[in-house]
């Protein structure tokens, strides 16, 4: 069964190959050690493509799991010794473990504190290199040095070994990895001397919260490149010398060889999350033909390819790896799930099948992270220039709204794993068809949307929003403060109410906006008035003593001994300082109701305020370090807050403040690098960078019959990007200088622009946008025609 060396990939890669010089000057910016700290599972994966299913990594730590089933774990820079070398990297799933060793067997990979205790290797990080599409680093308790590359669905290793006796593969098959949750079944077994094949079944703690007949499974079918000397195979039960197979939990065969100086031995594995035929056939059609090096230079010419689709220029190398490790890691974060024959994961481990359901080519199946708050950041950047991606995420939601009636606002292979109870997919669907992303059942896209809105008769728990009844009845969400804990439960939601109603009156407003903004372009007259009143659900909420978002009860009485500060009470990941500005869909009626005086000092001086502590949780490493702040950049709920002062009239206050919160909460080190260790959520925070330093955002997230682009602070002096509809858009900053970050006039293809805004259609006719820049505010440019605020 030995997969033969084809030419016919031969002109592929070396046509990859050309133009990599060029390239290599933007992928030397990208630095996959940046946030290494506290990262998430998802996060460290520098061996892959863009959006592959194949992510190796190694891990430092990723056999302890975690306890929420959602923490930082897997590859900690704090951390100094390697465990394995892990290929499925997505939300709430993981799994497939490899490890070259030398000397006695051991077959559990021990203590972080132990490292002797198991077959994990210390390591020194001058001698591990971290690029996109290639990871290397030299284990020193054993001398091997490991490499790292992928395709899409094949997941590559070289291991160079010393001379010695007693080389080994592990295969760690059968124990959790990361946010997989515990295994319930796994199988490995040799096919024959080169080639092994298996699977592993796990149960997340999200599976099991939210969609609890679901499972997870991943399947791999490897090749190797020099057949074993012997194979042993062990078990939870214990090891099992002259054994090629293993079943259950704990499951994992050993490799054994002997080695002469700098012997290689490579390994390709094929994954899927269908069957092991699928697995064989991802590695058949996508690497029968590859080697190593070839499989490399294809990796990294993909990434220079994805990455230059934005090219910027300017005398600051710092913001330039701030800018494309961003986009390394939007273009990073989510994964697909389909394989090379259009088979797909489906609820409870069936397999599907995709067709095309619109023009272009059939769209992929994706796993993927809630996208709360990724229309500030991840569908903005798609839509600018990796429209595929956009469509396919659409195309995936509508997938699994066919097969199981409702959108997941997260998904692990079809399974429900919202996160954080709420469903945004609907904005998302709305935002692409108003950006003209449509390859894809349109009238199918508006009823799954309307749903999400407004449907609440059998609703799957696993599809969020509980408590829609509640908010279409009352037009809000009532709080109900016994639903901290319920029974066991915690931060309880149903159709009766919510212990964060706040947050979720305030999210359903947007969400619902978007939708009757979808309703009003296809005509449906009467959801788009049941769903704009809807979309004013905010002003219930309204304290008009204090201007504050504050929970309100069933019966109309708001809450009493309030702390504005206090995070979750009423508010998921937050509290009523940051959330008071939640108003995305229609800034102006905030404004009004503020007061425009009290509305620009009181956001001005939340920067102020938040600048001392980095815009987020300071320096504590935690997730939720900044929930109790007046802003936390290192969470959702707050990122459109920055661009609130274009509507207002003070533009200048825009630009000042995300050009310093670009300068101050981004780092471009393992500590410091999305403040610290905070949580960069599949490329949000990331792709907010890019978007940012552009100088374009639309608080709105393109929810707009007609979207807008507003404009910011360019960092960079030229930004050249390939737009997804083919055009070109030059973006000058003429004098943009870490102090010249203020606005002094803008022009689009030579004509003046007065306002800090303009329609996105106009903007993607690509061209010319200048910008001059100085070092003191202009506070008459921008100010007479404020960002259109229409209901």
């Amino acid at each position: 069964m030995k997969l033969t060396f084809t030419a016919s990939v031969l002109p592929l890669v070396l046509l990859l190959a050309v133009g990599e010089s060029r390239a290599q000057s933007v992928l030397k910016y990208v630095n996959p050690n940046i946030g290494t700290a506290h990262s998430r599972w998802f996060f460290y994966t520098p061996a892959a493509v863009p959006y592959g299913m194949a992510k190796l990594a190694p891990s430092t730590n990723g056999h302890y799991g975690n306890p929420s089933g959602w923490e930082a774990v897997g590859y900690d820079t704090r951390q100094n010794s390697i465990e394995g070398f892990v290929h499925f990297h997505e939300w709430q799933v993981g799994g497939v473990s490899f490890m070259p060793t030398t000397g006695e067997l051991r077959v559990k990979p021990g203590d972080l504190d132990k490292p002797d205790s198991g077959y994990r290797s210390r390591f020194d990080r001058k001698n591990q290199v971290a690029e996109p599409g290639y990871y290397r680093v030299l284990l020193d308790d054993y001398g091997i040095t490991a490499e790292l590359t992928a395709t899409k669905r094949v997941g590559f290793h070289r291991y160079t070994f010393p001379k010695n006796n007693q080389a080994h593969i592990i295969l760690d098959i059968g124990n959790k990895q990361g946010e997989s949750g515990e295994v319930t079944d796994a199988s490995i077994r040799m096919v024959d001397a080169t080639h092994v094949e298996g699977f592993v079944s796990t149960y997340p703690k999200y599976v099991q919260t939210y969609d609890p007949e679901g499972k997870v499974t991943m399947y791999f079918f490897g090749e190797i490149s020099k057949q074993p000397a012997s194979v042993g195979a062990f078990t939870a039960a214990g090891t099992q010398a002259q054994t090629s197979s293993a079943t259950g939990k704990g499951a994992g065969l050993v490799l054994n060889y002997q080695t002469s100086a700098q012997e290689k031995i490579e390994l390709k594995v094929g994954l899927s999350y269908t069957s092991v035929a699928n697995a064989k056939a991802n590695l058949l059609a996508e690497a029968r033909s590859l080697t190593f090096d070839q499989a490399r230079t294809a990796a990294q010419a993909t990434w220079q390819r994805e990455l230059s689709k934005l090219t910027v220029e300017g005398p600051d190398e710092q913001n330039k790896v701030k800018f494309y490790t961003g986009l390394f890691h939007a273009l990073l974060g989510r994964g697909i799930a389909s394989d090379v024959n259009g088979a797909y994961p489906q609820h409870g481990g069936r397999i599907g099948q995709l067709t095309a359901s619109g023009p272009g080519p059939k769209p992929e199946f994706m796993n993927t992270d809630a996208i709360w708050g990724g229309y500030w950041n991840l569908t903005q950047l798609w839509a600018l220039s990796y429209p595929e991606w956009y469509g396919n995420y659409v195309n995936t939601q509508l997938q699994v709204y066919r097969d199981k009636g409702w959108f997941g606002d997260g998904l692990a292979n079809s399974e429900f794993v919202s996160g954080v109870g709420t469903n945004f997919v609907g904005l998302a669907v709305a935002a692409a068809y108003q950006v003209g992303i449509r390859n894809y059942d349109v009238n199918l896209a508006y009823q799954a949307v309307r749903a999400n809105e407004l449907n609440w008769r059998h609703r799957s728990f696993g599809s969020g929003k509980m408590d829609v009844k509640a908010f279409t009845q009352y037009g809000y969400v009532p709080f109900k403060e016994a639903y901290k804990e319920d029974k066991g439960v915690w931060y309880k939601t149903d159709s009766t109410g919510a212990y964060f109603a706040n947050s979720h009156t305030l999210e359903y407003s947007f969400s619902a906006f978007a939708a009757a903004q979808m309703a009003k372009s296809l005509g449906k007259k009467a959801d788009y008035a049941q769903l704009l009143k809807l979309s004013n659900g905010w002003k219930t909420i309204l304290n008009p003593q204090n201007k504050l978002m504050q929970p309100k009860l069933a019966d109309g009485t708001f809450v009493g001994n309030f702390n504005p500060f206090e995070p979750w009470r009423g508010f998921q990941e937050g509290n009523a300082m940051q959330y008071t500005f939640y108003v995305p869909q229609n800034p102006a009626g905030l404004i009004a109701a503020l007061g425009q005086d009290k509305f620009n000092n009181r956001l001005d001086s939340l920067f102020t305020a938040s600048a001392k502590t980095g815009f987020g949780g300071g320096k504590e490493i935690d997730a939720f370090a900044g929930i109790k702040a007046i802003y936390n950049h290192g969470n959702q709920p707050c990122l459109h807050i920055s661009w609130l002062f274009n509507f207002s009239g003070q533009p200048w206050l825009t630009q000042k403040w995300t050009r310093q919160i670009c300068d101050d909460f981004y780092g471009t080190e393992p500590i410091h690098g999305y403040g610290y260790g905070q949580d960069e959520d599949q490329g949000q925070l990331g792709s907010w960078y890019v978007i940012s330093a552009l100088g374009l955002f639309d608080v709105k997230g393109f929810t707009d019959a007609r979207p807008i682009v507003e404009l910011g602070s360019p960092i960079f002096s030229k930004a050249t990007i390939q737009l997804g509809n083919q055009k070109k858009l030059v973006i000058e900053a003429k004098n943009t200088s870490k102090e010249n970050r203020y606005v002094q006039a803008a022009a689009l293809n030579g004509k003046p622009l007065a306002n800090c805004w303009l329609y996105r259609d106009e903007l993607m006719q690509g061209g010319k946008l200048v910008f001059t820049m100085g070092n003191q505010p202009n506070k008459t440019w921008g100010t007479k025609t404020p960002p259109p605020s229409a209901q």
